[in-house]
């Protein structure tokens, strides 16, 4: 088995780098597919109450007989709780669904600077009362923009452990990047494959076969190799295993240079734009 090896965080705790996400895993069916990454040797699940799967990772986790301890767990505040009340309550509700006494990570989901008068620093302000309290052990951001991070740092001089991202190789994101490693922030990468609109690179597909790796495996060790941290979503267990499988080979400096250098800039972006995006669930 694979040894995942771990990041320290700025608030001295440790990630491990690679996880297993459950963004758009039916809620039925998250119990199963955690209980299978689990059983592979994933001990990092990401999760968000926008998923609304929360449930199933904690029982996924009760199924697999791993104990808590041994599994970092994230979750991420609804766009449509950023007061802090209503932060407060959602918070609360996140641990009752995970049936936790707290979660390794809690993250901002997103920034909404259109929305709440533009007011995402006392958000972050409520999460740390999460941290305080015992019930979080490390706090973050997601899709956090240079100025997000910029603000939330200047007026509260509490500093997010990670920023996670879309980041892929089409779009590298680099300025929040360079920001959150500016603020000594750690990046996660959601989307690390595009949506899978890189295993068809030709680029990519090169760097695979002088590997004898898959195109999704490069990618993934690409991540791995600038630093930063991913969590791969797959309802199947041998491409689940194929992910994880990332630490018993190396990609060369060239061969990131090459894949970093297939950024296509803001044309590349799959998802929203953290500046515009106002979705509220219903």
């Amino acid at each position: 088995m694979s040894t995942v090896p771990t990041i320290k965080l700025n608030d001295g705790a440790s990630i491990p780098q690679l996880g297993f996400g459950v963004f758009q895993i039916d809620p039925d069916d998250t119990a199963n597919a955690v209980e299978t990454a689990l059983d592979i040797g994933y001990r990092h699940i990401d999760t968000a109450e926008m998923y609304q799967n929360e449930a199933g990772v904690g029982q996924g986790i009760r199924d697999a007989g791993v104990d808590r301890a041994d599994v970092f767990v994230t979750s991420k505040l609804n766009n449509g709780f950023h007061e802090p009340d209503d932060a407060r309550r959602a918070f609360d509700e996140t641990l009752a669904k995970l049936q936790f006494d707290y979660v390794d990570l809690f993250l901002i989901h997103w920034p909404l600077p259109t929305l709440y008068d533009g007011d995402y620093v006392s958000t972050w302000r409520t999460l740390t009362e999460f941290v305080e309290d015992g019930r979080a052990r490390s706090i973050g951001v997601s899709n956090f923009q240079p100025e997000h991070l910029d603000r939330i740092v200047s007026e509260t001089g509490v500093v997010p452990t990670v920023n996670q991202i879309e980041l892929h190789p089409y779009f590298t994101n680099e300025a929040a990047r360079e920001a959150s490693h500016r603020h000594g922030v750690l990046v996660e990468s959601w989307s690390p494959i595009a949506q899978g609109g890189i295993l068809d690179d030709e680029v990519i597909g090169k760097v695979a076969a002088a590997h004898g790796r898959t195109p999704s495996q490069v990618t993934l060790r690409w991540h791995v190799e600038r630093g930063d941290i991913v969590f791969p979503k797959s309802m199947h267990r041998d491409r689940m295993e194929e992910n994880f499988a990332l630490f018993d080979f190396e990609l060369t400096a060239d061969e990131v240079a090459a894949i970093s250098a297939l950024d296509r800039g803001e044309a590349g972006r799959t998802g929203p734009n953290p500046d515009t995006f106002a979705y509220l669930p219903s």
